[in-house]
């Protein structure tokens, strides 16, 4: 792979360096390549990775831009790097699986299912408390940001990223109306949750049906202030996007 390629591959990849200026968006290509390569399984934990001269005669980068990413991929958990002993993929249990380059990562290849699977399980347990805090706590600002972006949702449609996008910022919005720090910090995870897991679904076909009449039902719940409401809504907006995503992976095979 080039340079050039590493840079079209951290465009695709859309990675949080992406906005940056050129020395970064190359070393943010090669964590992209390197990071999806563990997170397919094609680095397993314990193994070594190729040394930074080989590499960067490989790619034709330079040395500092490879050691630049492997001090991404260490700060995400990924691996650990030694004096003589080189750089060692590290146990699965150490990888921060939440940070949203780490999802956009695992869902460049083919996710794993059972690691699909924990995501939605993580909403599951998240997302219906947040919007019964929500119900409770938002005052008109929040439903202000919910409605815009329930409004662009439509307007783009989720087959578009500026859709995806707007429902990134309405998932976003019922966290910050939570008004509890400790639920306001996973709005990054969450939205990157929700972004890759509807990008998934469309790989294969279009998406099996329009979830955003799922997301007014929310809305309208937090706007009445019904907190029982919110969470049966956002619980039932979960589980019928794990049914979804559960047969977009069935269409994939």
């Amino acid at each position: 792979m080039t340079t050039a390629k590493l840079k079209t591959g951290i465009e695709t990849g859309r990675s949080n360096e992406e906005q940056r200026g050129p020395g970064r968006r190359l070393h943010g290509a090669i964590a992209h390549k390197l990071g999806t390569e563990i997170l397919s399984g094609k680095y397993a934990p314990g193994d070594i990775l190729s040394g930074e001269v080989a590499f960067a005669e490989e790619l034709q980068v330079s040395r500092s831009a490879y050691r630049e990413a492997i001090q991404v991929l260490a700060a995400k958990g990924l691996v650990a790097s030694r004096p003589k002993a080189g750089t060692r993929v590290l146990p699965r249990e150490r990888w921060n699986l939440l940070d949203p380059d780490v999802l956009g990562w695992a869902f460049a290849g083919e996710p794993d299912v059972e690691f699909v699977r924990s995501l939605f399980e993580l909403r599951a347990v998240v997302e219906p408390a947040a919007a019964r805090f929500a119900a409770q706590r938002r005052d008109k600002a929040d439903l202000k940001v919910m409605k815009d972006a329930l409004a662009a949702m439509r307007r783009h449609t989720l087959t578009t990223e500026a859709g995806r996008a707007a429902d990134r910022d309405f998932h976003n919005a019922i966290l910050q109306a939570t008004r509890n720090p400790a639920l306001i910090v996973l709005s990054a995870s969450i939205g990157a949750a929700v972004n890759w897991t509807t990008q998934f679904k469309q790989r294969a076909r279009a998406l099996p049906r329009n979830p955003i009449p799922d997301h007014v039902k929310v809305y309208d719940a937090i706007a009445e202030g019904d907190a029982d409401a919110a969470a049966e809504a956002m619980n039932v907006l979960v589980d019928l996007a794990l049914e979804d995503t559960r047969s977009s992976m069935i269409v994939s095979d």
